[in-house]
């Protein structure tokens, strides 16, 4: 035991003496750092409407090596990223991935929402300030005015003093408008009406003369001719409902919502319904690879951003659902899309020279008529119906006539100066409200805005709801409903709530200074703007709340 302890000491001895001779002998070497930080010539968001995240897999036996295949295996997945908020909708989805905040704080509670000082719905990209550029129609009058924080694009054009390029491009304004900024040089969406690409004097006084060439080729008519029909013969299409359901919508024309789609009754007439093709995909990607040749984005001494929303996805995921033909063949072609796509930014760009990330807005719930026909729960709910029984009870007891004002993004707004005017409790008659809420089958819950910590829920859904309230632009009460219930309407399906087939989306990083992986930790969609800051050692934007994805940027 001894010898032991004093071959310890000995050791100790030896160790303590050689650290007393390091730190003598030792010479302080500076760290090099590199004269300039380093970043991607070209970051490219790419945000697909409605993609829910098992598309990912879903038909990945069938994708080509260079699509989704090739961003999964060489990129870096992960797996397990939500939607932290609800409702789940486009405008919020993109302004929340680009900000990496939340409704409660960037201000973009849905696609529009109602204003009781307007006492009207207001969009979320409107702005009568600007004039359309690019048609003579109305579809121009939009800026990214009503978002009210600072996104990842802002921060880059911050941080190279201006030098970066920023552009945005969807065939919806919103998803466009939102991801590009507020400081962005141009920001691109589709007019229907006119089949043109416009933009408005927010960013501009004139179309460029590359885009005002494009738009005269009125490349959806070359589409239109084709009519749709499905990429591979239709019986292989496994992964689908049948072709011929009640409960898919037919589009403007048919007779039945199958294939092959005629298309050509809209040539020069109806330019709006190339957005509820997979054209609608192609024609946006191909606009984005020719924003970068005419922009000559990625090929300055800042890195240059490029914001692009696929919106056709969403558009035929609303008429068609989630298990249709028509969804699953959107999919396959937008994969080949993609891998042209892929190939366009290896040789213009240069393989590892920019970095690429997709991710998606939302998700979508499948069609009730599906989930009836299969034994699963689900079904509709007629709010305006629910709304109409709630007023009712409401003047019968408090005597307050039309005591909501409006109710959307599941949301009810009280009319306060009705119920003022009553001298009614504005407190009891809330609860009333909620409480009639309650009765109804197809809603789970219902709860006091104003009030949510007293509320009794699951906390996850607290927060989410908690996410998604602005105290400027809620209202007063905000319900949901059960798993798999949807609003009132015979066909098609929708998105917006907190469950996972809404909220569990893509969130996919590949190219420059990332490796290939992928994690099943629990990450959100605003963690993605934290990511891009990180990587790119810019300031995250004004607003966020996302954490980066250290798995990502720690290899």
């Amino acid at each position: 035991m001894r010898r032991t302890i004093l071959l310890f000491s000995v050791l100790a001895l030896m160790s303590s003496t050689s650290i007393a001779q390091t730190k003598k002998t030792k010479t302080v070497v500076k760290k090099e750092f590199p004269a300039s930080i380093s970043r991607p010539k070209l970051v490219v968001g790419l945000v697909i409407d409605q993609m829910r995240w098992d598309y990912l897999y879903r038909y990945y036996s069938r994708y080509s090596n260079g699509g989704f295949k090739r961003l999964i295996n060489e990129g870096f997945s992960a797996e397990n990223t939500f939607i932290p908020y609800t409702p789940t909708y486009t405008a919020c989805g993109h302004a929340s991935i680009y900000t990496g905040s939340v409704p409660a704080v960037n201000g973009i509670i849905g696609n529009d929402w109602f204003d009781p000082k307007l006492n009207r719905n207001v969009y979320c990209a409107e702005d009568t300030s600007v004039s359309t550029v690019g048609s003579n129609t109305r579809a121009g009058l939009m800026s990214p005015k009503n978002m009210v924080t600072t996104t990842i694009t802002d921060e880059l054009r911050l941080a190279t003093n201006f030098q970066s390029k920023v552009i945005g491009i969807s065939l919806k304004d919103r998803g466009s408008i939102l991801p590009a900024g507020h400081t962005a040089n141009a920001a691109y969406w589709y007019d229907g009406q006119t089949g043109d690409w416009i933009t408005s004097t927010h960013y501009m006084k004139k179309l460029p003369i590359w885009l005002e060439d494009y738009n005269k080729i009125k490349l959806a008519n070359k589409f239109f001719d084709k009519n749709w029909s499905t990429l591979y013969p239709i019986e292989t299409y496994t992964q689908s409902d049948a072709d011929n359901k009640i409960y898919e919508g037919k589009a403007r024309g048919e007779q039945t919502p199958t294939f092959p789609h005629p298309l050509k009754l809209y040539i020069g007439k109806n330019y709006e319904m190339i957005k509820s093709t997979p054209y609608g995909n192609t024609i946006t990607l191909d606009l984005a690879k020719l924003a970068i040749l005419s922009e000559d984005l990625g090929q300055g001494k800042s890195t240059d951003f490029l914001a692009v929303s696929c919106s056709a996805t969403d558009y035929v995921g609303h008429q068609y659902g989630p298990n249709s033909i028509e969804a699953e063949d959107t999919y396959l072609r937008l994969d080949k899309d993609l891998e042209e796509f892929f190939n366009y930014l290896d040789s213009k760009i240069g393989k590892g020279n920019y970095l690429f990330f997709l991710s998606a807005d939302h998700g979508a719930a499948h069609v009730p008529g599906f989930m009836e026909e299969n034994k699963l729960p689900g079904g509709r709910f007629s709010e305006s119906a629910a709304i109409k029984k709630i007023n009712t009870a409401l003047e019968e007891q408090f005597k307050v006539k039309k005591a909501i004002l409006a109710s959307t993004n599941n949301q009810i707004y009280l009319n306060h100066k009705a119920i003022e005017d009553a001298k009614a409790n504005y407190d009891a008659l809330k609860r009333v409200a909620i409480d009639i809420l309650k009765q109804n089958d197809e809603v789970m819950n219902a709860v006091d805005l104003n009030n949510l910590p007293g509320e009794t829920m699951p906390e996850q859904i607290k927060k989410a709801i908690t996410y998604g309230y602005n105290a400027q632009r809620s209202g007063d009460i905000y319900f949901y409903l059960k798993s798999g219930y949807i609003g009132s309407g015979s066909t098609g399906t929708t998105h917006g709530s907190w469950y996972p087939y809404d909220s569990h989306i893509p969130c996919v990083f590949m190219g420059w200074n990332v490796k290939p992986g992928k994690t099943n930790k629990t990450h959100y969609m605003t963690d993605i703007a934290a990511t891009l800051a990180a990587m790119l050692h810019i300031q995250m934007p004004s607003g966020c709340v996302g954490e980066p994805i250290t798995e990502l940027t720690h290899q």
